[in-house]
Formats: C-alpha cells, structure tokens, sequence
C-alpha cells in the first residue's frame, strides 16, 4: 500500500466521544485512556518487566517529565530535569534499569539513567543531532542510539559494555526522529520517514542491510516494538492526524490498518509480553493519551 487513506469512520476524537468501529484485526485493541499531563513533543515509553511501563516525555518547560505503571495504578507525574528539544528516547535492559536520552539545546545527544534505587545526572555524548534519538538494547548493558544528523542521515553510536563507541552513518536521509528496537541479540530493525514521507527500513543481523521502502504517507516520526523473536509493529501519524499500524509477522509485512485518534507529533510504543502492545501520543489537547493491544 502506498498511501494512508484517511477513513472518517474510523477516527476517534480526543476529548469527544464519538468513538467509530474498530478496523479490521483490531478487535484487542482498547479505546483511547486519557493520562493528563501537558506535553511539546512526542513520548517515550519502556518497559522493564511484565506489567510495568515508564513513560517519559518534554513538559512545557522543556524538561523530561516521568509517568509510570507499577503494575496496579498509574504513578506520577516526575520532573527528570534537563532542557530538550523534540522527544526523548528510552529503553530498558533490564529490571530497575532505564537509559533515557535527549537532544539538548546544544544539539548534543544527552543521557541519563535509573539503577533502581537513584537517577544519574545527565551525560553529555556529544555530537550534532536534528531531530529526537531513539534507542534499543538487544542485551544486558548494551545499548544502540540513532539520531538524524545534519546531513539528515542516521547516524549510530554504541555502548559495548564498557565504553562509549561511535558515532557511524547509516546514510539514508530521513526527515524526523528515527525509531528502533531490538527483538534478540546482534539483532536491531531501525525505521524512519523518508523524504518521499514513505516509511524505510534497515536492519543488523550481524552486517546491516540496506534500506527497504515500506510505502504510506507518514507525516512524522514512527515508533516500533516487538513482542518476540521476528516480530515488529510499526506506528505512525498518517496524514488524517490518526495513528497508522504496520506489522511483520513473521513471514510478510501486513498492514496498514488505522487505530484512529487524533495526535500531535510522534507516538511511543513497547511491548513487555507476547500480544501485548502499548502505544502513547501526544493529543490534540498536549494530554498523554493511551491505547493498548492485549
């Protein structure tokens, strides 16, 4: 499919209640959950265990500010500080443990970080990025972040465990944040918006590959998970402002299917468990609103 049709049937309206028919495979996915706050940009989420999810985003002071789910009730909200431009980037390797980033106001990529019991300050990892990072870890204290540079490609840096290392281009030219994610070691499928605003891929599987047109119309940043070994659910903002889904199963790419709204920017999505998805946007009121696949 080469184009995101908008469908007026199968919009939901934040703050109304108008609430159209599910499309179709969406028979598990819930409504739309307001969770308040006031965001400038999009949101970040990860998770570090079954039932658990951190949700980080840039508050109206341009600060990160913290939302979570301890596994009974929402938590928050929590000023993490720092000063970002665009989205932050989280992921989790482990339990207790977060690695959150941001683009500073010196368009260097930024870092911090919770251990389980205290947050870091922040780190300063240099270079020059244009848009929000995103971040994947395919093992314990291992971490790879991407950023759009000024030549508008992506470009790469590593933590191997002990050092910082990088950064590499990945070439490509995309027009927002990138978004990654890794589903098992030595593996990373990284997306973005390219100039076409069609979605492309690339992946590392031991040597990466080269890019690959997933067509739509996507009009700003997207976001992926997975929930197990050779699966990976894209999410995008299509040109009706709605949030788009585009999945690989296994075999093929499906999709692409509309799960409505209406939202600013670009969304966060992570998944802790088999046929379990959630996914965050900024509305059109600047609130944190939620959707989950279960």
């Amino acid at each position: 499919m080469k184009s995101l049709v908008a469908v007026a049937a199968g919009l939901v309206l934040f703050g109304s209640s108008t609430v159209a028919a599910s499309p179709s495979r969406a028979a598990g996915w819930s409504g739309w959950e307001d969770l308040g706050g006031t965001l400038t940009a999009g949101t970040t989420v990860s998770s570090w265990s079954s039932n658990r999810l951190d949700v980080f985003v840039r508050g109206a002071d341009s600060a990160v500010w913290h939302k979570w789910w301890n596994g009974s009730s929402w938590q928050g909200w929590e000023s993490l500080g720092g000063v970002i431009i665009d989205n932050p980037a989280a992921v989790s390797w482990g339990p207790n443990r977060i690695d959150l980033f941001g683009r500073g106001t010196d368009n260097h990529l930024w870092h911090r970080w919770w251990n389980g019991s205290s947050w870091s300050g922040w780190e300063d990892l240099g270079g020059i990025i244009t848009a929000g990072p995103a971040v994947s870890s395919w093992s314990a204290d291992r971490l790879d972040v991407f950023a759009r540079g000024t030549d508008g490609a992506v470009w790469h840096k590593w933590w191997n465990g002990s050092s910082w290392q990088g950064w590499e281009s990945l070439g490509g030219i995309i027009i927002d944040n990138p978004a990654a994610v890794s589903w098992g070691p030595n593996r990373i499928d990284i997306f973005g918006a390219g100039t076409d605003n069609h979605l492309w891929h690339r992946w590392w599987n031991g040597s990466w590959s080269g890019w690959e047109d997933l067509g739509g119309v996507i009009t700003a940043g997207p976001t992926v998970s997975s929930w197990s070994a050779n699966r990976l659910d894209v999410f995008a903002k299509g040109t009706d402002n709605a949030l788009w889904h585009r999945w690989w199963d296994g075999v093929a790419w499906r999709g692409w299917e509309s799960l409505g709204g209406q939202f600013l920017h670009n969304p966060g999505a992570v998944s802790w468990g088999p046929n379990r998805i959630d996914v965050f946007v900024a509305g059109l009121d600047n609130h944190l609103w939620h959707k989950w696949y279960a």
